[in-house]
């Protein structure tokens, strides 16, 4: 019998207030859309992932509690009390007996909120605005009812940043099992918001992917 893991709630309450605040502070993030995030009912926040404190972006923008995919080895490093104290839920992606699609689909049988990341990992690439989306968000989206909201992050983690910013989409329901073309849509979704958020910052899109393998080397 696979093993469910207790996703934390307590944590989350406690520490994100206060995280909300000292992040504000330090990297001046811009949020766009937040008024898109359903303040009920089941939902997937879909993102690009660019930096270890992308998930941090989307914690700011909405008082519910997202509980982020991670892979486990950030439960295992220097970051692992944070991770285990928000209610994040670790991803085995070698096992096969990896339960994390369980915990996140009961979850969102229950109307909670997800956060994840379709690449599957953190995009090291210069050349690629998004990896192979996997299909995660939109099977959890088909068999749950929920709908995803698709959002972008783009800029500098650095003190004050100038251009940090996470914008959000309108959020989309998964009606078919045609999950290539609803993984097409949260694709161009996603790639769009990157865009809206480069042309609002100034940057170019050379620019960001210099700036996100930057990002990669330091954490």
């Amino acid at each position: 019998m696979k093993k469910k893991t207790k996703l934390n709630e307590w944590g989350y309450n406690l520490l994100t207030p206060i995280m909300r605040v000292l992040f504000k502070l330090w990297y001046n993030p811009t949020i766009v859309g937040k008024e898109y995030i359903p303040k009920e009912g089941s939902i997937i926040i879909a993102s690009n992932h660019k930096h270890v404190y992308d998930q941090c972006l989307a914690i700011m923008a909405t008082k519910r509690n997202i509980h982020y995919m991670a892979k486990k080895e950030y439960f295992e490093g220097k970051l692992a009390w944070f991770f285990k104290l928000v209610g994040c839920i670790p991803v085995d992606r070698g096992n096969k007996e990896d339960v994390s699609k369980d915990i996140a689909m009961e979850v969102l049988k229950n109307k909670g909120a997800i956060g994840i990341f379709p690449e599957g990992t953190r995009n090291k690439t210069y050349d690629k605005v998004l990896l192979p989306l996997k299909y995660g968000a939109v099977s959890m989206s088909y068999n749950t009812d929920s709908y995803i909201v698709p959002c972008a992050v783009t800029g500098d983690y650095v003190f004050r940043s100038k251009n940090l910013m996470i914008r959000f989409g309108v959020p989309f329901k998964v009606e078919d099992h045609d999950y290539a073309k609803y993984n097409d849509m949260l694709r161009e979704d996603i790639e769009s918001l990157m865009k809206d958020n480069l042309k609002d910052s100034n940057r170019t899109m050379e620019e960001e992917l210099q700036s996100r393998n930057q990002d990669t080397k330091k954490n």
